[in-house]
């Protein structure tokens, strides 16, 4: 049986069907709305404009399985999916990716290994699953694997269908500096005294002005507040 020939719904409830996905490269990720890894939506979104036009489908698959992450109805996860990160890629309907009621479609995906070589359930939301064109799945990356990674981004390049190069300006992370490691503090470079600092400065004229008195039988504020009680 194809991984095309599973049956599962939009996130609105029609029928999505993943023949539409046929000849192209498709990262499948099981999505959460209230984890700690939400953030790799952007992420997502990010990759998915990068290579869209040389054939990547990014497909989010929400799931509440981990931590109940994902309680949201379907207009909510899509409204939450729309307003935050702009999503624009395709979203299924919540299933369950583990477990006696997992989706049929995460029974064929779980039999992939991941690069250390085991297979089996996922661990936690944003786990992601490439397949190739030609309906493989050919690599399989763990939760804490950021969509952008440069070894998934390879991956996505290698089996998309339209070849091409990296495109410019490619914004990965930028590696920390190896000459300061984790943790480490800074020192600042030694404080120089300006020298307009020894310049004299000229002193202002202390210009005298009058003081009004209060009218006869009216008391200033500050007469008022001097003479109150203690």
């Amino acid at each position: 049986m194809s991984i095309y020939d599973h049956q599962i719904n939009r996130l609105d409830g029609s029928p999505l069907d993943l023949h539409d996905y046929e000849d192209k490269a498709l990262l499948i990720v099981n999505v959460a709305s209230k984890c700690g890894l939400t953030p790799q939506y952007a992420s997502l979104q990010k990759l998915y404009e990068t290579y869209a036009e040389r054939g990547l489908v990014v497909l989010g698959v929400p799931c509440d399985q981990f931590g109940g992450q994902e309680p949201g109805t379907p207009r909510e996860i899509a409204d939450f999916c729309e307003v935050n990160f702009g999503i624009t890629f395709p979203i299924t309907e919540k299933v369950e990716v583990n477990g006696p009621d997992r989706h049929e479609l995460f029974e064929k995906l779980t039999d992939t290994p991941d690069p250390d070589g085991t297979a089996g359930d996922l661990r936690w939301n944003f786990e992601k699953f490439l397949v190739e064109p030609s309906g493989s799945v050919v690599a399989r990356f763990r939760p804490l694997t950021d969509p952008l990674a440069p070894d998934l981004v390879a991956a996505v390049e290698q089996h998309l269908p339209e070849p091409g190069s990296l495109p410019e300006p490619w914004s990965l992370p930028e590696a920390v500096p190896a000459t300061a490691p984790f943790g480490a503090v800074q020192t600042p470079a030694a404080w120089e005294r300006p020298a307009s600092w020894d310049q004299p400065v000229a002193e202002a004229p202390v210009v005298e002005a009058p003081v009004a008195e209060a009218p006869v039988g009216r008391r200033g504020l500050l007469s008022r507040w001097a003479r109150r009680p203690r």
